[in-house]
């Protein structure tokens, strides 16, 4: 694995001159410290700066609780904590268990910093707060976005210096933190990581039947919602295969690039068309299904939309969602029908059955299934499709983590799992 590129001399000749000031101000580190030092970039300024500023909302959060008769250590709320930056992480690539030790010595420091209040409180009653911000709607947020800020700038190989003037914080844990920082990893490829972190992170809609969709359950009277789909039972078969955690992170098809280019995922398996277009920035798995673009309409009109020129007249409302293929085909294909823009996939079927939208050109599959679901609705042109495309799941250009899940997906085509999921997913 990789090292960060920490400079650690420079840290320690900072952590120098911290010794020097600290034994004559004091172990608990202020705001001249930080005036008379100066770090030598302004990356390694920058993650100063957000590290010192989330651990500085520890007087609020130690206020909070003071008031509210909490205890400092709350275990399982660290080990959520440490847990979500774990995978934030990893959209940077940085190593599960070296920044996991990095974000439990954050954890560390801030608990001291509460404890140093709560003593001080406790030795001086009137000196104690009677109010503080909200620790879940105030505090907890602005926690969150540091924590992330921070994510990112070690991602981009930035360096915690120190010193941290915060106080309360004494010098032994900023040295442990400093430390924690110059001895973060990342993984040399996405295959790796995988394999090391034993996470699976799978980008999918959850709004394109029967791909990815979301379905609800109830157990104990209280309704939940899950995804489901041809594309989340093939994730959970590799994230098996890999002996992995399967994490499913929403995404949406206006994001689609966006999100794998900022590492939110590994794989994208949503239904997601092979075009040369997304080619250029990712990587796709061989075809798992062709199929082709076709018009969906009502049945009552299915003597009025046979041809793609029926379709493309003044008066026709062509209901498109946005982002993706669908849109793409619209905006390069129709030119005198009118254009309804709809967000909600899930209910964008339900604008043409109900009369206030006319045609929605889709995938063929898609159109097959809700035309099953909805006997109103109908394919325009059966067996016929207006273009030639294949599914297949995209990944960042990672050409040994491509040929790991084409050799997988190879495998469950040949076996017959992936014509068994779309007969049991389009019926």
């Amino acid at each position: 694995m990789l090292c960060l590129p920490i400079h650690r001399n420079q840290s320690a000749t900072m952590m120098t001159k911290l010794e020097t000031l600290t034994a004559k101000l004091g172990k608990t580190c202020c705001l001249a410290i930080l005036l008379l030092l100066t770090t030598s970039i302004a990356q390694a300024q920058s993650l100063d700066e957000l590290v010192t500023a989330r651990l500085g909302q520890m007087k609020g959060v130690a206020a909070y609780k003071w008031i509210n008769n909490r205890a400092i250590e709350d275990l399982e709320r660290e080990k959520v904590v440490i847990e979500n930056a774990v995978n934030v992480g990893l959209g940077y690539q940085l190593e599960t268990r070296s920044y996991g030790n990095f974000f439990k010595e954050q954890i560390s420091a801030a608990k001291e910093i509460q404890r140093y209040w709560f003593n001080i409180w406790s030795r001086d009653p009137k000196s104690a707060p009677t109010s503080a911000p909200n620790l879940v709607d105030d505090i907890r947020p602005e926690l969150i976005k540091l924590g992330n800020e921070i994510t990112a700038a070690l991602g981009q190989q930035s360096t915690l210096n120190g010193p941290l003037p915060v106080e309360g914080l004494s010098l032994e844990t900023q040295k442990r933190l400093i430390d924690a920082a110059s001895n973060i990893e990342t993984y040399q490829s996405k295959m790796r990581q995988v394999l090391a972190s034993r996470k699976l992170r799978v980008g999918t809609t959850g709004d394109y039947k029967p791909f990815s969709f979301f379905s609800t359950d109830t157990l104990n009277d209280t309704q939940t919602k899950q995804f489901a789909g041809i594309d989340i039972e093939l994730a959970k078969d590799l994230a098996a295969s890999l002996d992995a955690e399967l994490i499913l992170v929403q995404t949406s098809w206006p994001t689609l690039m966006q999100d794998l280019a900022a590492g939110k995922f590994d794989i994208g398996m949503s239904g997601i068309s092979r075009n040369l277009n997304r080619q250029r920035t990712s990587f796709f798995t061989i075809p798992y299904h062709v199929g082709g673009k076709t018009p969906i309409i009502r049945c009552s009109d299915a003597q009025k939309y046979q041809t793609l020129a029926d379709i493309d007249r003044e008066g026709v409302r062509v209901i498109v969602n946005p982002g993706g293929t669908n849109f793409n085909f619209v905006k390069n294909k129709i030119s005198h029908a009118s254009i309804q823009i709809f967000d909600d996939n899930t209910k964008i079927f339900d604008e043409i059955a109900n009369n206030t939208a006319d045609v929605m050109i889709t995938d063929d599959i898609e159109v097959t299934l809700q035309s099953n679901l909805n006997p109103t609705l109908c394919s325009a042109m059966p067996a016929k499709t207006l273009t030639y495309s294949e599914k297949g799941y995209m990944l960042p250009q990672d050409t040994q983590w491509q040929g790991y899940v084409n050799l997988w997906l190879a495998q469950r085509i040949g076996d017959g799992t992936v014509d068994g999921l779309f007969a049991d997913f389009t019926q």
